[in-house]
């Protein structure tokens, strides 16, 4: 999760937005519910504090149980149905289940299951061209040889959230 807020904020700042990104880091951090808040915003940004969400993005079932409650009435939250045995509880918001983890080790490597949801995001929102998100990658995949396979990730997400949508 951690990886996908550092890849928005990055292809963020490059699309010209001002951007906040504040990772939470603590002892659930493997297997629980490690989180961070990324903003992008056309105007300054007066608070990096994010209290009520318009987004979610969970990979994990104690994430969708400790988040989903503050997610903004018709937001979206996309969940990693691969992880999460369950569907989302409220019907004032966008739900999308994406097979991430599924979809991620057809490509090559369930580690970029966070790439598969980041380009499908970017699909469904229209907040930050798919190019610009992959010119991105150099900037913060430090192992250079994985930049490929995270490109497939993000045109595949993307690809899969068009289908999704019909188009």
């Amino acid at each position: 999760m951690l990886m996908f807020g550092v890849g928005l904020a990055q292809a963020g700042m490059q699309a010209g937005y001002h951007v906040s990104w504040i990772p939470s880091y603590g002892p659930e951090m493997r297997g629980g519910t490690a989180n961070c808040n990324v903003n992008l915003s056309d105007e300054h940004i007066g608070s990096p504090v994010v209290s009520r969400p318009n987004v979610l993005i969970a990979f994990n079932l104690p994430s969708l149980d400790k988040f989903e409650s503050q997610v903004q009435s018709g937001g979206l939250i996309f969940y990693n149905q691969s992880m999460i045995d369950r569907d989302v509880k409220r019907d004032d918001v966008e739900a999308i289940a994406i097979p991430a983890t599924e979809m991620a080790e057809k490509i090559g490597d369930a580690r970029i299951a966070n790439m598969f949801v980041l380009g499908a995001y970017i699909e469904r929102t229209g907040v930050l061209d798919q190019q610009t998100l992959i010119d991105s990658l150099p900037h913060f995949i430090k192992r250079k040889n994985l930049i490929p396979l995270n490109e497939k990730a993000i045109q595949e997400g993307g690809k899969w959230m068009k289908n999704t949508l019909g188009n």
